[in-house]
């Protein structure tokens, strides 16, 4: 018979939560709305069906994450194509715990005030998770930490030499919080070794105010892409935007525009999923070919790259972006 104690406790999405770190956190990042209507249910086009995660790369990665205390977006985020990636090897790790100092009203990770706790072994167990999973690519990314005085920008770029000393041959690539725009924060991540910086600018310059924190704006993350192009020209820069919130194709091609102003080198595109009722809802349903077109768009402007499919997240098949081919998805994603 299973004891009381032994029975994971269930929080509601949208409630207030204790983490096992002693802090106060809001599930899935939104408040419960009351009054929100409920999700309809198959009504997603077919080419968004994603399998169910299972099989024993799958496992074997979820059982590597745990051991080693690690949280990762894949699992935070909702991503649906985590039973693809985890079977083949590949987590996106995120670092600085699993609670966000900010609530975009897209995102499905836990928002709070971690109130400066780190995890001082983080460094050591993420470069050992690399190394136990084999990675010739990994991506770190990690939740906002408004707040660390540096953003967390120190942890972070101590995380990415302890991945490169113990795995030289492995590429890193950073995908960061934009540190309230302190340009100082971004030098220290871009300077720690890494080979591709990203930043996410999320939605249209109209829908940013709607769709993301108050405290992320367009024009701050455009500057600290900016910057890291500048700083250190041999990094590759990235960036990543939903579509289905509600923006139009001349604002798509305002976005590719002011990117490729800022050096952006690689871009992605993807549908955005609403994860619970209490997030923004889904506006419309972006079509392969669509994506196809968008993809073209970018490579016409003369960006490296631009991945482009209905199930493309940012950091998705991020291995594979240099080989210019929509990372295997082909022309339709």
């Amino acid at each position: 018979m299973r004891r009381l104690q032994d029975i994971p406790v269930v929080v509601e999405s949208g409630t207030k939560f204790k983490t096992e770190q002693g802090f106060r956190a809001i599930k899935n990042g939104v408040k419960r709305n009351p009054d929100a209507p409920p999700v309809p249910r198959g009504d997603k086009p077919r080419w968004l069906r994603a399998k169910m995660p299972s099989g024993p790369g799958y496992n074997a990665v979820k059982r590597n994450v745990k051991e080693h205390r690690l949280s990762t977006v894949c699992e935070e985020s909702m991503c649906p194509n985590i039973g693809e990636c985890w079977n083949a090897g590949t987590a996106t790790i995120m670092l600085m715990g699993s609670v966000c100092t900010r609530a975009c009203r897209f995102c499905a990770v836990d928002t709070g005030n971690p109130r400066g706790w780190l995890d001082p072994e983080e460094p050591r167990n993420t470069a050992d998770a690399v190394r136990i999973m084999g990675l010739g690519y990994v991506v770190l990314t990690s939740v906002d930490r408004d707040d660390l005085p540096d953003g967390g920008a120190g942890h972070y770029a101590d995380c990415i030499r302890a991945v490169k000393a113990m795995n030289p041959e492995t590429a890193v690539e950073a995908l960061t919080p934009d540190f309230q725009g302190r340009l100082g924060d971004v030098e220290t991540v871009v300077d720690a070794g890494l080979d591709v910086f990203a930043q996410n600018v999320e939605t249209v310059r109209r829908l940013t105010h709607v769709v993301r924190d108050p405290r992320a704006t367009y024009e701050q993350t455009l500057a600290v892409l900016a910057h890291a192009k500048r700083h250190r020209p041999e990094v590759l820069t990235k960036t990543s935007l939903m579509l289905g919130l509600g923006e139009t194709d001349a604002e798509i091609r305002e976005v590719l525009q002011d990117l490729k102003e800022a050096r952006v080198d690689i871009v992605t595109f993807g549908q955005y999923l609403r994860p619970t009722v209490n997030h923004l809802p889904v506006e419309r349903f972006v079509t392969p070919e669509q994506f196809a077109e968008y993809r073209r768009w970018g490579l016409d402007m003369g960006f490296v790259e631009v991945v482009s499919g209905p199930l493309v997240r940012s950091s998705y098949r991020a291995d594979q972006v240099l080989q210019k081919n929509n990372v295997g998805l082909g022309s339709t994603g």
